[in-house]
C-alpha cells in the first residue's frame, strides 16, 4: 500500500464550500432568510453555515438542498475561487 500524504483537512474543505455557499447567495441577491425559506432550513442554520467560527458541518443533503435553491451543481460549491466579502 501506497503512503499517501494529505495537504488538506476536513477544515480547508468546509472553509471552500462555506465561502461558496455565501458567494452564491450574494450574488443571487438572497438574504440569509430567503435562502432558508428556500431550503426549508432556518435562518440560523444558514448563518451557523456561513459563519466560520460557528465551525457548522453539513451533510451533502443539505448541501445539496442549498444547490437546489440556488439552482447550481453541487460542485460548484467545491471550486476554489476568490471572494469579495460583505
Amino acid at each position: 500500500m501506497k503512503n499517501t500524504t494529505f495537504i488538506h483537512d476536513d477544515e480547508y474543505y468546509y472553509e471552500i464550500v462555506r465561502l461558496n455557499i455565501k458567494r452564491y447567495r450574494l450574488e443571487n441577491n438572497l438574504t440569509q432568510q430567503d435562502l432558508a425559506d428556500l431550503t426549508g432550513l432556518s435562518r440560523q442554520y444558514i448563518c451557523d453555515i456561513e459563519n466560520k467560527s460557528r465551525n457548522k458541518h453539513l451533510t451533502i443533503a443539505v448541501l445539496g438542498r442549498i444547490a437546489d435553491a440556488l439552482n447550481i451543481e453541487i460542485s460548484k460549491f467545491f471550486e476554489i475561487k476568490v471572494m469579495v466579502t460583505q
